[in-house]
Formats: structure tokens, C-alpha cells, sequence
């Protein structure tokens, strides 16, 4: 099998194609960070003029602990939705980078091994050690990428894990 201009010309597009789909998703969650972010700075700013009403109409020292403790808990609820939408948001990105990237990967290794195994097939006599530890080093690097692919879902899966654990215990 030769590498052709018309493969290398596919090759090519299909790269630019898996960009500018990457780009979209980028750009998408950018957009839904930043609607979260501005729905948080108008609750924020909607709730500590509430808070601050509360605490101005407080009468004595007594009463002005009691508005602060009541803010607590809401807090760190909010803070904890805040956490899991944020992470809805990095994990769906990166579920889609990682797709894209194994996809990626699968098929330039499919490529590399189809044009390294044309390539070594017209290998000089007296090179079967040589050609013996090119594919000893391909199915290297794929194992290296396929743990460290299966390591990243690990993490991912354990950060999931936890968060639900921080929401069980809020709610």
C-alpha cells in the first residue's frame, strides 16, 4: 500500500473537519460558561441586596447572627450547584475532545501501521531484527496511549464520584 496524494489530500480534510467540529464544541462551551457565570452574578448581586436589607433591619447584635447563619447554608448549596454545573460543562467538553482524540489516534495508527508494514515488506534481507523492534515500539506506543486514554476515564470517573458524594450530603 502506497500513500497516495488522494489519501493525503483525505487525510487533510478530514483533520480540518475534526477542527472546525472541535472549534464548535469549544465555542458552545465557552457559551454555557459564560451563561452561567452571568446567571451567578445576577444571583449573587440579586441576594446580597436581599442579605444586606436583612441585615440593616436587624435590631440588636442577636439578631444580626441569626440573618448570617441563615446565609450559610443556601451558600454552600449554591456553591455546590455552581460546582456541578461547571463540571457538567468540563466533562461534556472533555467527553468530546477524548472521543475526538481516540478517533484521531485509532485511525493514525491504523495508518502509520499500514504504511510502516508496505514500507517494511521491502525491507533489505538481514533486517528482521530491525523491522522486529519497529513493531515491537508501534504496539508500544499504542498500549501507552490506550492506558493513559483508560487512566483518564479513571480520574474523570473518580472526580464524578466524589461531586455526587458532596451532593448526596447536601441534600
Amino acid at each position: 500500500m502506497n500513500y497516495t496524494n488522494e489519501q493525503f489530500a483525505t487525510t487533510q480534510k478530514n483533520s480540518v473537519q475534526a477542527l472546525a467540529s472541535l472549534s464548535e464544541k469549544a465555542f458552545h462551551s465557552f457559551e454555557r460558561l459564560v451563561d452561567l457565570n452571568m446567571a451567578a452574578g445576577k444571583a449573587i448581586l440579586s441576594e446580597s441586596l436581599g442579605n444586606l436589607q436583612a441585615l440593616a433591619s436587624a435590631k440588636d447584635p442577636q439578631a444580626v447572627l441569626a440573618v448570617q447563619s441563615s446565609l450559610l447554608q443556601p451558600m454552600a448549596d449554591k456553591a455546590a450547584s455552581y460546582s456541578r454545573h461547571l463540571y457538567d460543562i468540563a466533562s461534556g467538553t472533555t467527553a468530546d475532545f477524548s472521543k475526538a482524540f481516540e478517533s484521531s489516534t485509532a485511525q493514525s495508527q491504523k495508518n502509520v501501521t499500514a504504511f510502516l508494514e508496505s514500507s517494511l515488506k521491502n525491507a533489505p534481507a538481514g533486517s528482521e531484527a530491525a523491522v522486529a523492534v519497529i513493531k515491537s515500539a508501534m504496539n508500544a506506543s499504542g498500549n501507552a496511549v490506550e492506558s493513559a486514554q483508560k487512566a483518564a476515564k479513571q480520574a474523570a470517573k473518580l472526580v464524578e464520584s466524589n461531586l455526587n458524594a458532596v451532593s448526596g450530603q447536601r441534600g
